[in-house]
């Protein structure tokens, strides 16, 4: 099973297990108005959003959304990886968190372990990062590991977006 640490994480891949979890994160009312409503409510559906999301895409793409925890008592925080995304011509970099852990450099420092293993391990030529046009603190999140505004994007689902890139 993939995992990755930093100085205070441990991100690993997401389990069955993580469902209660997942519904809280998914439901906080910041995910829902920058990222989307999910609509994921029961402990079936974090299944099924699991399953057919992060978990499918390591299948996939050997990459997704990962587990992100306090590395000292492995409490659960948020989600950040890799994802392919329709629409999107490069893999970008996502990232939520539960609003009790925003504001302590958790994101950045996620982001950042990331971003090196993207371009290290996976030998990613470019990152992209998209926000909602209205997320400075995710796009400041971005800014810090390095990836720069590159205009908008306009998703499949609708959703405009800002765009951010880097290139390795």
């Amino acid at each position: 099973m993939f995992k990755l640490t930093t100085e205070r994480l441990a991100l690993r891949e997401f389990g069955d297990e993580d469902a209660p979890f997942v519904i809280a994160l998914l439901n906080d009312p910041d995910f829902i108005r920058h990222i989307g409503d999910r609509d994921v409510r029961t402990l079936d559906d974090a299944r099924a959003y699991l399953r057919n999301g992060p978990m499918a895409s390591y299948a996939q793409h050997g990459y997704g959304l990962w587990r992100v925890a306090l590395a000292d008592d492995d409490t659960p925080i948020g989600m950040c990886g890799l994802i392919k995304r329709a629409g999107l011509p490069d893999p970008d970099i996502g990232y939520a968190y539960l609003p009790e852990f925003r504001g302590q450099g958790f994101a950045v420092e996620a982001a950042a372990a990331t971003l090196a293993f993207a371009r290290d391990r996976l030998r990613f030529r470019r990152l992209l990062g998209i926000t909602s046009m209205d997320n400075e603190r995710s796009g400041r999140v971005l800014e810090g590991i390095g990836l720069r505004r590159d205009g908008e994007v306009r998703l499949p689902d609708g959703a405009e977006c800002l765009l951010y890139k880097i290139d390795f």
